[in-house]
């Protein structure tokens, strides 16, 4: 699998494209996404699924309509962050939101522009509750879930296990009735 390139100038982040996740991002979102599973730190698994497993993924939520943003950058895929409308009807008001950043293109701000994008797209498409969960120790994920307005609802105690270490996860939401309307 080919990493993503290293090399990171002010430049890069400036003409970062934050658009839709299409068809055509799907493989290298998924170098994306191997990227920060290996890390061992931030998502739910340690490696990225299969590319196929991935690309179904991608489809499904591509042809539901659900909110999932890219940043692009020289043609890779950086980052992303998507929300995953639940499937069942009482429950289709309200979204699971996972997102990631390569390491070298994080704190320059695309975290921020890529859930604020995500965001606006889920209040068009009616989302009335937007959740996630992060690991207690990811302080910039947490700092910026708090900084575009999630709430604090829980924590799940050594919710997670990994390399022999238990973590806690936080369970944050958004929630805004008034998109019902929408």
């Amino acid at each position: 699998m080919t990493a993503v390139k290293p090399m990171v100038d002010s430049s890069d982040i400036e003409t970062a494209a934050i658009a839709p996740m299409t068809p055509g991002d799907i493989e290298s979102f998924h170098r994306a996404l191997d990227v920060v599973a290996r890390e061992r730190k931030y998502l739910s698994f340690l490696e990225a699924p299969p590319l196929d497993q991935v690309r179904s993924f991608a489809m499904d939520r591509i042809g539901r309509g659900d909110p999932g943003f890219v940043a692009v950058v020289r043609g890779e895929v950086v980052g992303w962050c998507d929300i995953s409308r639940h499937d069942r009807l009482i429950h289709a008001h309200r979204g699971s939101l996972g997102m990631g950043i390569v390491p070298p293109y994080r704190g320059r701000g695309l975290g921020l522009r890529l859930i604020n994008a995500t965001l606006a797209q889920a209040r068009r498409a009616g989302f009335v509750r937007i959740e996630l969960s992060v690991h207690s120790d990811n302080a910039r994920a947490i700092s910026l879930y708090d900084k575009v307005g999630f709430v604090r609802e829980g924590v799940q105690r050594d919710a997670v296990h990994v390399d022999g270490e238990y973590r806690d996860t936080i369970m944050m939401a958004i929630v805004e009735r008034e998109n019902a309307a929408r």
